[in-house]
């Protein structure tokens, strides 16, 4: 079913995590604003950060560092001119969240910095273990009692309108969107001069992934359908621990932990790291979860070991209280015994493609946080380099949109269902779903190769056909588009990964092991 009257806004957002709610609070003052979420506020990857904010606040640190850094983990991709942008402006973003109320963690009346891998320095602002969770919690309470923005929660991006789309003359541009409501089972269409997606990653297209079940490529699936480029989509950041335990999914154990001393163990004891990398621990994401990945296969183990009980239990549970109280419910005490841990996809490093403004090839559309590419994190994002990326970006973003005034956009139809029915197997929709996932963590994982790739590519056309047949015949549900998006997000993946004949960062190929002597992005266009 769908709603005949459009609803009307100056912007619209689409995603509810640190960005989409930093760009709305920006927005208030003078625009009217709807986020619309698609399951509620509080979900998202944004809270699940344990680690922190990278920013240069110590007099010691310098802005050429932490750019240094991000280059160096960036394996040769990171752009200059958005590495500076978000360093150099990412210390006003701390000062934003502490204006807020952010609480963040403080040491002697200073802000309390830890460290993480591939920081050559202290400069991770954190609230304990659970920094992500603080911000969001404080920027909901603030969008709640902010005039002016209407949150819009269980309300699924089905698809942009776009002026090329309804045949309209002129330079193709974004004028609103259309969104499933689960509440009514409707599809209920918005116009606004400006839309934002803040829809965050793509970890659900991967067996295992730290992310939540909200990670579904929404946004990049969308912008790609409108016309927009997409950049670097092989680079998917596997996060080197995450908790191995059968009752738990999806829990993260922090970069912090081998920041403060943390050592990965085969399950004998012995230590593995020095045998890969002169970093040890404290190496990019990159080369630890490669390192696991190679101890595993080479072993024939489940998981390894992360070992920090040889810091005082005091130590461990003021610097990680989170994670302490988690692993002890599960039985495993961390002050006296290792923690379980395999790889799990975490970080899209790729996204749509956009300015230091946001902005994305079709006007009137902008895209901030993970669903976008800056070009900040190159080949591999540095660790807690994604935060600040959201907040430096829906400033710049909210900026632009308040300097560039857009007119309404025209009448613009109702969502026509009228020729599809419901569907009578679900079933279709949930093996598909388990297929995708499975086959991607294997031939699309941490170590690739031109055979595995084949085979992806060659499953996924065949996904493709099928979905879209289902698409065209059937009522659409949250499953059936969240299916849609993650098999377009797939199919991206993959062909960037066949088109890169090197190793770099994150993509690392068995046919390919060299970093070849120029680094170029993967631009993939519609």
């Amino acid at each position: 079913m769908s709603q005949a009257q459009p609803r009307d806004f100056d912007v619209l957002i689409v995603g509810s995590g640190l960005a989409g709610l930093s760009a709305a609070l920006h927005l208030a003052p003078t625009h009217r604003v709807a986020i619309l979420t698609k399951r509620v506020m509080s979900d998202g990857s944004s809270g699940w950060a344990q680690g922190g904010i990278a920013a240069v606040t110590d007099p010691s640190d310098s802005f050429d560092a932490h750019v240094n850094d991000t280059f160096i983990a960036g394996a040769g991709l990171s752009d200059p001119a958005a590495t500076r942008f978000v360093v150099e402006h990412a210390p006003e973003s701390v000062a934003w969240l502490q204006q807020l109320g952010v609480p963040f963690s403080e040491e002697d009346g200073h802000l309390h910095l830890t460290r993480e891998g591939g920081h050559s320095a202290r400069r991770i602002v954190h609230v304990t273990d659970a920094t992500g969770a603080a911000v969001q919690q404080t920027l909901i309470q603030r969008v709640k009692h902010t005039p002016n923005i209407t949150v819009l929660e269980h309300h699924m991006l089905v698809d942009l309108i776009t002026s090329a789309k309804l045949g309209l003359e002129g330079a193709n541009r974004c004028l609103g969107l259309y969104a499933l409501d689960e509440a009514t089972d409707e599809i209920v269409t918005f116009r606004a001069p400006h839309t934002i997606l803040a829809t965050g990653g793509a970890g659900k297209v991967y067996l295992y992934t730290t992310n939540p079940d909200t990670a579904t490529g929404d946004g990049i699936a969308a912008a790609w359908r409108a016309g927009c480029r997409v950049t670097n989509m092989e680079f998917i950041q596997f996060h080197p621990t995450c908790l191995y335990h059968p009752h738990v999914k999806n829990f993260l154990i922090s970069e912090a932990v081998r920041g403060e001393g943390g050592r990965l163990l085969l399950p004998d004891g012995t230590r593995f790291m020095p045998a890969h990398d002169e970093r040890l621990e404290l190496a990019p994401r990159d080369v630890v979860a490669r390192a696991i990945d190679f101890e595993m296969k080479k072993h024939g183990l489940d998981c390894v070991h992360l070992d920090i009980s040889h810091q005082p239990p005091e130590f461990i549970k003021e610097h990680f209280p989170n994670i302490h109280a988690r692993c002890l419910e599960l039985g495993i005490d961390i002050t006296r015994q290792p923690i379980p841990v395999v790889p799990a996809a975490h970080y899209t490093c790729g996204g749509i493609h956009t300015d230091l403004s946001g902005r994305t090839d079709l006007a009137g559309l902008h895209a901030i946080g993970e669903t976008a590419y800056t070009g900040l994190h190159g080949a591999n994002r540095l660790a807690s380099n994604s935060l600040v990326e959201c907040m430096v970006f829906a400033r710049s973003a909210s900026q632009d949109i308040l300097a560039t005034p857009l007119p309404l956009p025209p009448s613009v139809p109702a969502w026509d269902d009228s020729r599809v029915t419901d569907a009578d197997e679900l079933v279709v929709i949930s093996h598909n779903w388990d297929e995708l996932r499975r086959f991607m963590w294997d031939y699309v994982g941490i170590v690739r190769t031109n055979k595995r790739l084949d085979r992806a590519a060659h499953r996924v056309t065949l996904l493709q056909q099928e979905i879209q047949e289902f698409y065209s015949a059937f009522h659409v549900t949250r499953d059936l588009l969240e299916l849609r998006n993650l098999v377009t997000v797939a199919d991206l993946i993959v062909k960037s990964a066949q088109s890169r004949h090197e190793s770099r960062g994150l993509h690392f190929s068995r046919d390919y092991p060299r970093m070849a002597p120029v680094a170029v992005p993967t631009i993939l266009q519609p």
